[in-house]
This record gives structure tokens, C-alpha cells and sequence, in this order.
């Protein structure tokens, strides 16, 4: 079976539209990146610092043998996270399907005004947003797999990239080089 990751920045509404595409299943599972961090109870360091590094390619690596797992066990999977083109080998080294990668990027604006809307338990800071955001903003070979949602509403995003996801669009099937 399929893996989706479903990235972008802190905002681009990755949470509601995986829920929504993993709902058009048969069999789905729902992977949601946050809570692998959530399960660190010691030595955690918030993603978006420098040190952090080792802990998120940690995380990272967990997650795409989850991911990975469930594939395998004929499920469709719907990865959510701000997973950058940097933790993209993880997911290839996992993958016993087909991997697909979709990178949510709204404009900087519709993306930081959701991220700084959102419920106090989850990442508000305009700094780190923003800094999430730029990262995303140029992709080079992986651009065609951008999709933009500004102005779309979580239903209309689910719709057309389940539309694309059916089409055979966002096909990732190596590293992406620099």
C-alpha cells in the first residue's frame, strides 16, 4: 500500500487534511509526527532547535518503520509532520510501497496567521513558525510536489489531492539532490 507524507510548515493545515484523506480509506491509519515526539518523556529538546538533531532523525526513523509496518499490513497510510526533504531517505530506506511526498505550502500569510490561531498546546510562535516556513519556500526538485491551499478550505484540499493522489501525482522514489 501507499505511504503519503503529508508536510509543510507549522499551519498549513497537515493534521485536518490527513484525517480527512485517511477518512476516503478502506483501511487508513492516521500517522501524526507530533505525537512520536509526545512520547519522549526525558531529554527532549523542541524540534526546531539546532540541537535537536539527533532526536528528530530519531523520531523521524521511528515513524517511517511505523509507517512502513502498517503499509505493509495493507493499510493506507497518512504521515503528518514539518517532514523537510531532509528526512525523505528515512521514509525511502522504510518504503515497501509506494511513497508518495506532498508538501502543503499556503502563502506566508494564510500560514501564519492558522499557526498562530491554534490551540496554546501546539506551536504559536511566529519566530520558529516563520523559520519552518522559509525552509519549504524553495524546494528545487521536489517543487512539483507543492501543492498550494491557499484559499481552499480542509475539504476542498482533501478533495483535490486525493484527485492528484489517484492521478499518480507526487511519486517519490529517491533522494532528491540539492
Amino acid at each position: 500500500m501507499d505511504v503519503v507524507i503529508l508536510s509543510g510548515p507549522p499551519g498549513a493545515g497537515k493534521s485536518t487534511v490527513a484525517r480527512l484523506l485517511v477518512d476516503r480509506a478502506e483501511r487508513g491509519v492516521h500517522l501524526h509526527t507530533d505525537d512520536f515526539y509526545r512520547y519522549i518523556r526525558k531529554g527532549y529538546v523542541e524540534p526546531y532547535l539546532p540541537e535537536a538533531r539527533v532526536q528528530n532523525e530519531t523520531v523521524v526513523d521511528v515513524l517511517a518503520g511505523a509507517a512502513a509496518g502498517y503499509a505493509g499490513g495493507g493499510y493506507h497510510v497518512v504521515v503528518d509532520g514539518v517532514i523537510g526533504p531532509w528526512f525523505v531517505g528515512a521514509f525511502l530506506s522504510h518504503a515497501r510501497g509506494r511513497l508518495r511526498y506532498v508538501v502543503l505550502r499556503p502563502d506566508e500569510e494564510t500560514t501564519l496567521a492558522r499557526a498562530t490561531a491554534r490551540s496554546a498546546d501546539e506551536l504559536t510562535d511566529p519566530m520558529p513558525v516563520l523559520h519552518m516556513y522559509r525552509q519549504f519556500a524553495e524546494l528545487g526538485a521536489l517543487e512539483p510536489h507543492v501543492f498550494d491551499s491557499t484559499g481552499l478550505t480542509p475539504e476542498e484540499t482533501a478533495a483535490r489531492l486525493s484527485e492528484r493522489l489517484a492521478a499518480g501525482d507526487f511519486v517519490l522514489d529517491r533522494v532528491p539532490q540539492p
